[in-house]
């Protein structure tokens, strides 16, 4: 992710993101278990690293992004939290073992968007996991996707910043582009600079697959952070995966 001149206006522009709920989806999905260590693939600014970290767990955040790691880290140590961060591409993972949950959320994973680079990525979760360990992870649904991104235009306006985001197709299903300007005022004047960001999503069907062919099992599917599996539904717009790593 090109994230590197966004990283300083990302918590304001993300400030209605439901981090709460990604919290708390986890929390409540681990509820039960005899959990410790967890890493946040993706972790951005570290706003659900965060809150996980507070709520007892012990954190390790991964991006691929310095600038995102550095806000993230002031931000932990604002909070008194004691998490470790780590610098790396997820298609590049290594060094992590001994985990017992691993979380990606916020569309991290849509950002991987060939099919063997998200097995590889899949492959390298399940190895860094213990055996019992579980993988929780959301995308954009293919409906929200092709219904309410596909070749839309946004934008916001704050008091010291504004984005326009253009999304367009890409050549498959799921596939879309992302052009982003950004404006942000600073010292009286408004700074640009713009952005370009790739997704693709896939069906429920396809990640299914990748999960147990890395060797994951009793995958489960959730939508719109409801743990109720009779949730999901066509209009859907994010789904949830809970696997686990094989015992044994």
């Amino acid at each position: 992710m090109a994230y590197q001149q966004m990283a300083n206006l990302y918590d304001k522009l993300m400030s209605e993101a439901p981090y709460d709920e990604w919290a708390n989806f986890t929390i409540e999905k681990l509820k039960n278990r005899d959990i410790n260590k967890m890493v946040d693939l993706g972790c951005g600014t570290g706003e659900i690293t965060t809150r996980l970290s507070a709520a007892g767990y012990q954190l390790i955040g991964v991006d691929n992004s310095t600038d995102m790691l550095a806000y993230a880290e002031h931000k932990a140590n604002e909070r008194n939290l004691s998490i470790q961060w780590l610098h790396q591409d997820l298609r590049e993972l290594e060094g992590l073992s001994d985990i017992d949950v691993a979380v990606s959320y916020c569309d991290v994973i849509n950002y991987i968007t060939e099919e063997e680079e998200l097995q590889n990525v899949f492959q390298r979760t399940f190895d860094l996991l213990k055996n019992g360990g579980i993988f929780l992870f959301d995308v954009h649904s293919l409906h929200q996707v092709e219904n309410h991104y596909k070749n839309n235009t946004f934008a916001d306006v704050l008091d010291d910043a504004a984005y326009i985001w253009y999304c367009s197709q890409g050549d498959v299903p799921g596939e879309m582009y992302h052009d982003l300007t950004f404006f942000s005022l600073d010292d009286g004047k408004y700074i640009r600079f713009d952005e370009y960001h790739h997704q693709r999503t896939y069906s429920i069907q396809f990640y299914e697959k990748i999960l147990y062919e890395a060797g994951f099992e009793n995958v489960k599917i959730y939508a719109d952070f409801s743990l109720n599996q009779e949730n999901i539904h066509e209009n859907a717009e994010r789904i949830f995966f809970s696997a686990e790593k094989r015992l044994g």
